[in-house]
């Protein structure tokens, strides 16, 4: 039935494929977005030990950002900010949905969230096919369930895929393939019309696998199985620009290529090791740099400069208000996101101004409620269990190890301030106090243990046992799970 539907999708936008000779032709709009690929994933951003020669080449092709921004570091609120150019904050959907159950080991209570995107909020895809776009979701949506999903949302073509896949010859460990296969289709058919095409692959989230000759040739890897998943998604890049290089559409087609959120860093499910976001810290979960710092290449022949290395901080918010002005459009009254277009251009980018973020959860990643800013090179974190604050340098102190917060109180207090008055502004949820919670979970989840401080690439085999009965103990803590013993340094 689903293919069914796709199909008629198809068909009813080859039926409105020509415009009026008059009109200038738009720029179509290709948005592949990974999942929790990580800065450090991609050869072009310096990672040695993975192969991606097509994702090498659109960088050397476009723009490369050193410092692109995901709005959270976890899937969901990512998405529902490119879809609509506001923070997650704004739109109270502020963790994965349905998010991680509420745990004993809790100082705080998880706000409650909404559990999808509301349907009275304009979507990305809405205001290009105003606009006269043709438009497709190809892939992982994660922003709802029945009566939420992308049909109902602007697009016209919706083909979820297979998040799970066994390795053939013909399909990778995530359905990535597959995907490319009907991304290339609705290409094919919307080419005599401007189109947007939304790819959320589920290459690289765990779990995954892939096909044993990809691990073997992948030995000296950090991690072979997932460097064989990344060289796959890679290969499905390669394909759909191969395809836009063979119906001569390139010149005129913006690529985009970025992630949800940073490099899943610590062990989780049967995965003892995933990645690395060397140098910066932590990951998926965190809004460390590993957590939030997230790759990002921009591709747009004859308009944004070839092989350019961008360092002008932008955020996941920027893309609807960017896409929107490309297409012609009318952009949603109330944005947090500003636009790049200028800077695509190779002209001036937006005016220097603070990143916020507000993240008030637990994750399964081991993080706990917080908020940050960015302003400039400085970056202040504030944790919400007990008030307490970092500040790093971030143009000397990249991987945040060392915190200016008692040698900088003016800065703190500036910083904190501008944190609390942003909040207000877009009304953050906040938490309450959790009546169930048990200091000693706590404890040794949180404080025992510090898995920000995690560094997989060069852990000892001594920490990274330490860090599987850590992850033990985190699972166990959900509620209906077996409880693990409160020292995660026993077996």
């Amino acid at each position: 039935m689903r293919g069914f539907t796709l199909a008629i999708c198809f068909l009813a936008t080859l039926g409105s494929s020509t415009s009026p000779a008059a009109e200038p032709r738009k720029p179509n709009i290709v948005f592949i977005l990974a999942d929790d690929l990580g800065i450090n994933d991609l050869g072009c951003y310096g990672r040695q030990d993975h192969r991606t020669p097509n994702l090498d080449r659109l960088a050397r092709d476009g723009m490369r950002f050193t410092t692109a921004y995901c709005a959270q570091p976890i899937c969901s609120p990512t998405r529902a900010a490119i879809m609509t150019g506001k923070s997650p904050a704004r739109l109270h959907l502020t963790t994965f949905l349905p998010g991680r159950p509420d745990c004993p080991s809790q100082k705080l209570l998880h706000p409650r969230i909404e559990q999808q995107l509301p349907l009275d909020e304009r979507t990305l895809a809405e205001c290009l096919k105003d606009a006269g776009y043709a438009t497709a979701c190809v892939g992982k949506w994660h922003l709802g369930g029945k009566g939420f999903l992308p049909p109902d949302q602007g697009f016209e073509v919706y083909h979820p895929g297979q998040a799970n896949t066994k390795p053939s010859d013909s399909e990778g460990g995530k359905g990535e393939y597959g995907l490319t296969s009907a991304a290339i289709q609705f290409i094919e058919a919307n080419r005599q019309r401007p189109f947007f095409l939304y790819l959320a692959h589920n290459n690289p989230h765990i779990p995954y696998t892939a096909a044993e000759a990809r691990v073997k040739n992948h030995g000296k890897a950090f991690e072979p199985i997932y460097a064989a998943l990344i060289e796959t998604l890679d290969d499905a890049v390669g394909r759909l620009l191969a395809k836009l290089d063979e119906l001569k559409l390139t010149d005129n087609t913006l690529v985009i290529f970025t992630s949800d959120n940073g490099g899943l860093h610590v062990p989780e499910l049967a995965h003892q090791k995933i990645t690395h976001n060397t140098p910066y810290r932590a990951g998926k979960g965190y809004l460390y740099e590993g957590g939030t710092r997230i790759p990002l290449i921009v591709r747009w022949p004859g308009r944004a400069p070839a092989g350019k290395e961008i360092a002008t901080p932008v955020v996941s918010t920027d893309w609807l208000p960017t896409l929107v002005e490309l297409a012609g459009g009318k952009p949603p009254s109330v944005l947090d996101g500003v636009s790049l277009v200028g800077l695509l251009g190779g002209k001036a980018g937006p005016a220097e101004r603070p990143l916020f973020w507000h993240f008030p959860h637990y994750t399964n990643q081991g993080s706990r409620p917080a908020g940050a800013v960015r302003l400039n090179e400085w970056k202040l974190i504030e944790h919400y269990e007990d008030g307490t604050v970092e500040l790093f340098n971030l143009a000397k102190d990249a991987g945040e190890t060392t915190d200016l917060s008692r040698q900088e109180p003016d800065r703190v207090k500036d910083m904190r301030e501008r944190l609390a008055r942003w909040r207000r502004e877009v009304g953050a949820q906040t938490n309450e106090v959790n009546p169930k919670f048990e200091p000693a979970l706590h404890r040794a989840l949180y404080q025992d243990v510090d898995p920000s401080r995690y560094r997989p690439a060069s852990a000892s085999a001594d920490e990274l046992q330490r860090m599987l009965a850590w992850r033990k103990q985190m699972d166990a803590v959900v509620p209906g799970k077996p409880k693990a013993p409160a020292d995660p340094g026993k077996p």
